[in-house]
C-alpha cells in the first residue's frame, strides 16, 4: 500500500485542478467497482453494487496550493492561497505548476519576522523578466507544494496527506470488501479545501441514506501542542464534532460498534476548528445521517504532513467493515 500512497500524494491536484489525481484514482479503482462517472464539478463517483441502502463515502482528492495573481516586470509572481496556508510554512519551499514549472517562495525584506504575511511573499521561477515568466505561467495558474514522499518506517511523511491518505484508504477498502451491505458510492471529491464544494454537489445527486467522510485530523501529541485527545499510532478516529458538523449520534455509535466488534483500535475525536465533507453531506436536501473517520496527522497544511502507517491500515479495516455492516439508523 505504501507504493499507492507515494503515487497519490506526489500527484499534482490543487483544488479546482484535480484532473491528474482523478485519472490516477480512476485507474486504481476501475477493476473493483461496477460503474464510474465524473460530475460537473469533477467529482469521481464510483458505484459498487451491494443492494439495499445507499452509502456515500467521501474522500477529497484536492490539495492546497497557490494561484498566480500578478507577474511583475522582473518575472516574480504574486499569489493568492488556494486553501488554508501559513506564510511561516511557505517560506523557502518549492512549488510546481501543472506544466512542470518549478518555483521557490521568497519574501520581501521585513523589519521583524512577525510582519511576515502572505502579501510579503512571492514566487521565483528563475525568470529575468515579465516576458520570460509569461512563457512559463499565466494569471490564474495554480501551483501545488513540491515535496517527495518519505517512508520513515512506522511514520509516513509527504505533502497532500490531507487528504490523499484517505483516498488511498478508500481505494484499498474497495479492493478488500467482499459482501457489501449497501450500494456503495465511493466519491473522490473536489474543492474541499475551498468550501466543501464537491461533496455538496455529489451528495445532492446521490441522495445517500448514510454519508461518511474520510479525512485527516489534528493531534495533541507533539511538544506543547494544543490540548487534544488524539495521537499518532492509537488508531483512526470516530469524529464527534468539528466546525462543519456535529456528527449524527446514531452514526457515531454505529462506527464505534463496528470497530469494537472487529477488534479495531480507534479513538474519539473532538476537533475544535476545521471541517470535512461530512458537513456538506449532512445538510443536503432534507438532511442526511453523517459521520467521519479520520486519520491522525501532524503538521497539517504544510509540505511535510505525517501519519502513522498502523493508523492507515486500521483505517482500511474499519472502512471495509463499515461497508459490510448494515446501518440500522
Amino acid at each position: 500500500m505504501k507504493d499507492l500512497i507515494k503515487r497519490v500524494v506526489e500527484t499534482y491536484g490543487p483544488a479546482g485542478n484535480e484532473r491528474r489525481i482523478r485519472e490516477l484514482l480512476q485507474s486504481e479503482i476501475a477493476p473493483f467497482v461496477d460503474e464510474m462517472r465524473i460530475d460537473a464539478l469533477g467529482n469521481l463517483i464510483a458505484l459498487k453494487r451491494g443492494g439495499g441502502k445507499k452509502l456515500m463515502l467521501a474522500a477529497h482528492m484536492d490539495e492546497i496550493g497557490v494561484m498566480v495573481t500578478h507577474i511583475d516586470k522582473n518575472g516574480f509572481l504574486r499569489f493568492y492561497p488556494v486553501g488554508g496556508l501559513s506564510p511561516l510554512t511557505l517560506l523557502g519551499n518549492r512549488v510546481v505548476f501543472e506544466n512542470g514549472t518549478v518555483g521557490v517562495i521568497g519574501a520581501e525584506k521585513l523589519e521583524a519576522q512577525k510582519d511576515l504575511t502572505l502579501h510579503k511573499l512571492f514566487i521565483d521561477i528563475g525568470a529575468t523578466s515579465k516576458e520570460e515568466a509569461e512563457t512559463k505561467v499565466g494569471l490564474g495558474d495554480v501551483a501545488a507544494m513540491m515535496r517527495e514522499f518519505a517512508d520513515l518506517g512506522k511514520r509516513l511523511v509527504a505533502k497532500a496527506m490531507d487528504d490523499r491518505i484517505a483516498c488511498a484508504i478508500l481505494v484499498e477498502a474497495l479492493k478488500e470488501v467482499k459482501h457489501a451491505a449497501y450500494d456503495i458510492y465511493a466519491v473522490f471529491t473536489t474543492q474541499e479545501e475551498v468550501g466543501l464544494r464537491g461533496a455538496r454537489v455529489a451528495a445532492y445527486g446521490i441522495t445517500p441514506d448514510l454519508g461518511i467522510a474520510v479525512d485527516v485530523t489534528r493531534t495533541g501529541d507533539t511538544p506543547e501542542a494544543m490540548v487534544m485527545d488524539v495521537s499518532l499510532g492509537q488508531g483512526p478516529t470516530v469524529k464527534i464534532r468539528d466546525s462543519s458538523l456535529i456528527c449524527t449520534p446514531s452514526v457515531r455509535k454505529f462506527m464505534e460498534e463496528v470497530a469494537v466488534q472487529n477488534g479495531i483500535k480507534y479513538q474519539l475525536e473532538v476537533l475544535e476548528a476545521g471541517g470535512t465533507d461530512a458537513g456538506a453531506i449532512q445538510l443536503t436536501k432534507g438532511g442526511i445521517p453523517a459521520g467521519v473517520m479520520s486519520i491522525p496527522c501532524r503538521y497539517i497544511h504544510t509540505a511535510s504532513e505525517m501519519v502513522d502507517y498502523d493508523d492507515v491500515l486500521n483505517g482500511v479495516k474499519l472502512l471495509t467493515h463499515i461497508m459490510e455492516t448494515e446501518f440500522k439508523g
